[in-house]
């Protein structure tokens, strides 16, 4: 048995986490870098996911009253200066175009030229362009409220790089909306994490924690952002997504106003909520092992795929007339109401290698068909949530009527493991000594203290947050909503009373 099959991605995770996940997107064929520096081709398999992604939460969005628009990629500068505690969390960030065309110079080279009179940022999120179509369309209490969302490319100038995980350019989705009361934003913005919760849960398979951020770690202009933290398979933090609480504040910016019932003119209270093709990453590190990418069955590109097995060219006909008619009969199945995904490989190579190019790219379901399983009408089934070579025999016609209950019983395994994954390593820690042990990087691989999430009560400010920062390499990613009653406890930094605990963490 050949090395590579024993691993077949190297390094394992445990050797070299970090690289492990760039050699699982390679494998997997799900994208690679571009020649733009910090940018990345995403490849048809990492774009189907991404548009499995879309399909499911587009349609999330739409039944809960939102609907699509579209705004410019390029914001005047002018925006971003109407807001400036936004436009300081940015600023570092932002692309800017400062030219309309290009001539040639005497030397022939192309150089920038005609200066435009006011500069144009490449959007890095849209709150500002959106704030000022709002103010426009938005006049009277009847026309509220308002509830759009935007799919869309944006632009983050980022020093360090890692594919899916934080890009210059990323796509995602931006939802933005504005209502005649904060009751009613404050809602938005709880709902809409709640939605993220749930596709987390339901179709990532991703257990992730529902909290707020700290003041020091909010969305630039809002009054309250909301998170939802999963932990990655090195017990690193991952921000899925968020949701913010802006108040009034870009209201007041962007002269977003309108008429009470009682004729008053009132500030709008807005908010904006999103995720991006971080998802993928998430994805990617939650599930996968070291033989590639492992991914739930109800976001996968292809939920089968058929692999006929022919040794002899006499029976070549007989055993992919079989392999058709069974993908054709998968292809009638309904999988949560979407048919079943399903791929024919008839490429011309070995069949071991085939199948490890399968496993690689994380598909649910392998079904192996040689002679003796058309002579037997049956499949030969290997499973992504299994060991590669553990597989089965199983007679067509109930390989056919099952197959929907062997994929949601993957999902749910994906799911589980995940969950149980993250309570092993989750710890109530009641001192700052417990702390530093705990994330003391040669603690790791004691079973006791080992690095993950630490609940934690917590009264410190902004200053104790950059102590953890700077001496642990630690963040607080939320104060956790489902403990919102809280127990009363003491900081573990400042020896305040604490009402209740947070999540403290290293994170991506």
């Amino acid at each position: 048995m050949s090395a590579s099959r024993k691993n077949a991605i190297t390094p394992s995770r445990s050797k070299d986490y970090a690289e492990w996940y760039q050699q699982v997107i390679k494998a997997a064929d799900l994208a690679e870098l571009s020649p733009v520096r910090g940018c990345m081709v995403i490849k048809p398999w990492g774009y189907a996911l991404w548009e499995n992604i879309r399909r499911v939460l587009d349609a999330m969005f739409k039944e809960t009253g939102h609907r699509n628009a579209y705004f410019p990629l390029f914001i005047p500068l002018g925006f971003l200066q109407k807001e400036a505690e936004h436009v300081e969390g940015f600023a570092k960030e932002c692309a800017v175009v400062t030219h309309h065309r290009l001539e040639l110079d005497s030397e022939g080279r192309l150089v920038p030229a005609g200066p435009l009179e006011e500069p144009l940022v490449v959007r890095p999120t849209s709150e500002t362009i959106i704030g000022a179509m709002f103010a426009k369309w938005i006049q009277s209490y009847r026309d509220l409220p308002l509830l759009l969302n935007q799919w869309a490319n944006v632009v983050r100038w980022e020093m360090r790089t890692r594919m899916f995980l934080r890009t210059t350019e990323f796509m995602w989705q931006e939802g933005h909306t504005a209502h005649a009361s904060a009751a009613e934003a404050m809602e938005e913005a709880r709902r809409m994490l709640a939605l993220y919760a749930g596709f987390a849960r339901d179709y990532m398979a991703m257990p992730a924690i529902q909290g707020e951020k700290t003041e020091s770690e909010r969305f630039p202009g809002a009054v309250n952002t909301f998170t939802i933290e999963a932990m990655m398979q090195d017990r690193k933090a991952l921000q899925a997504g968020t949701s913010h609480f802006l108040g009034e504040n870009f209201a007041r910016a962007s002269e977003i106003t309108f008429l009470d019932q009682e004729g008053k003119r009132r500030y709008a209270w807005t908010t904006s909520w999103g995720v991006s093709t971080r998802l993928i990453g998430a994805m990617i590190m939650t599930h996968s092992d070291d033989d590639g990418l492992v991914l739930p069955p109800r976001l996968a590109p292809a939920h089968v795929v058929i692999l006929p097995v022919i040794h002899k060219d006499e029976v070549r006909s007989q055993v992919m007339e079989y392999c058709r008619q069974l993908a054709a009969r998968l292809r009638e199945v309904r999988f949560h109401d979407v048919p079943l995904e399903v791929e024919l490989d008839t490429r011309e190579m070995r069949g071991g290698e085939k199948m490890w190019s399968w496993v690689k790219k994380g598909i649910p379901l392998r079904v192996e068909i040689g002679p003796r399983d058309v002579a037997a009408e049956s499949v030969f089934l290997g499973r992504r949530d299994r060991p590669a070579r553990e597989r089965e025999s199983l007679p067509l016609a109930a390989f056919i009527e099952q197959v929907g209950a062997i994929l949601d019983e993957i999902q749910k395994n994906l799911y589980e493991r995940a969950d149980a994954f993250r309570r092993r390593n989750t710890r109530e820690i009641d001192s700052y000594d417990e702390l530093r042990e705990f994330f003391t990087p040669e603690n790791r691989q004691k079973p006791e203290i080992h690095g993950g999430f630490a609940l934690c009560h917590w009264a410190g400010g902004a200053a104790e947050e950059e102590r953890l920062k700077n001496e642990l390499g630690v963040s607080i990613r939320c104060i956790p909503l489902d403990d919102e009653e809280g127990e009363q406890g003491t900081c573990i930094l400042t020896g305040k009373p604490s009402p209740r605990r947070v999540v403290i963490a290293k994170a991506y």
